[in-house]
């Protein structure tokens, strides 16, 4: 059975066009030193579980309202019952996105085989050459993250690359060469490092506006659709008003 460490009833950032919930799964190959979710990398055993069947209860309750499930941690591919939890998920007719650091292609090629998955987040941690630092680890499997990248560009399943970019780790010739790396790929997300105590390492600091829309530029030179995700503030104004509206349902 999954081990799930979190669970976000509501958001409308997560899972792209869709109003979803999120769901949290502990552990992590990475060590991704600007990482917001540290208790879940570093010691997933000292956070609180919650039970399986308590968030299958929600999502039955509120069908008809979401339209959409994220899985995401940690490196949700790491659980053993991940499996296990996506088809339950899948049981009651939503949706899935999962999120990943694709370093396990293979897996997440079963779960889009079994149709398990309908949308893949993967997070580019940065460069190949910087990959490395930028993951927190000494020899990430350059290998499995590139054959990770392959698979979603040959348009199996519906997907998306992201980077969370951060100004002491991502330059200007890193953008670029992302952008070689990822050319022809269907849509690309960049989102802006937010500074907090909670992270990993608290020693970082995040772009302006106007730097990552340089960013943005240079790379809708080989990708197609570049955005920078929570740019705006209309998706919050959205979520207050469906959170009000969804209140009013779980009271029925």
């Amino acid at each position: 059975m999954a081990k799930i460490h979190g669970f976000n009833k509501l958001t409308l950032l997560d899972y792209p066009g869709r109003l979803a919930a999120t769901i949290f799964l502990g552990s992590c190959n990475f060590r991704c030193p600007f990482c917001h979710n540290a208790g879940l990398v570093l010691a997933p055993e000292s956070e609180p579980l919650i039970e399986t069947e308590e968030v299958l209860k929600v999502l039955r309750k509120r069908k008809g309202i979401l339209d959409g499930v994220c899985v995401t941690g940690g490196e949700p591919t790491l659980d053993p019952g991940l499996t296990g939890l996506l088809a339950q998920i899948k049981e009651l007719g939503y949706p899935v996105k999962l999120d990943t650091n694709g370093t396990r292609p293979a897996l997440v090629r079963e779960l889009v085989d079994a149709g398990l998955v309908d949308y893949v987040a993967m997070d580019i941690k940065n460069s190949q050459e910087k990959y490395a630092e930028t993951a927190g680890i000494r020899h990430p499997d350059l290998e499995s993250i590139t054959h990770m990248v392959e698979y979603l560009k040959s348009g199996v399943v519906d997907y998306e690359f992201r980077t969370t970019v951060v100004k002491e780790l991502h330059k200007r010739e890193d953008i670029e060469a992302i952008g070689q790396w990822l050319s022809g790929s269907r849509r690309y997300f960049l989102q802006n490092y937010k500074e907090s105590e909670q992270v990993i390492r608290p020693v970082f600091t995040s772009y302006s506006r106007e730097q990552l829309e340089n960013f943005q530029q240079i790379l809708r030179k080989t990708i197609p659709q570049v955005e920078i995700r929570g740019q705006s503030s209309e998706p919050f104004r959205q979520a207050h008003q469906v959170s009000s509206y969804v209140r009013t349902c779980d009271q029925h």
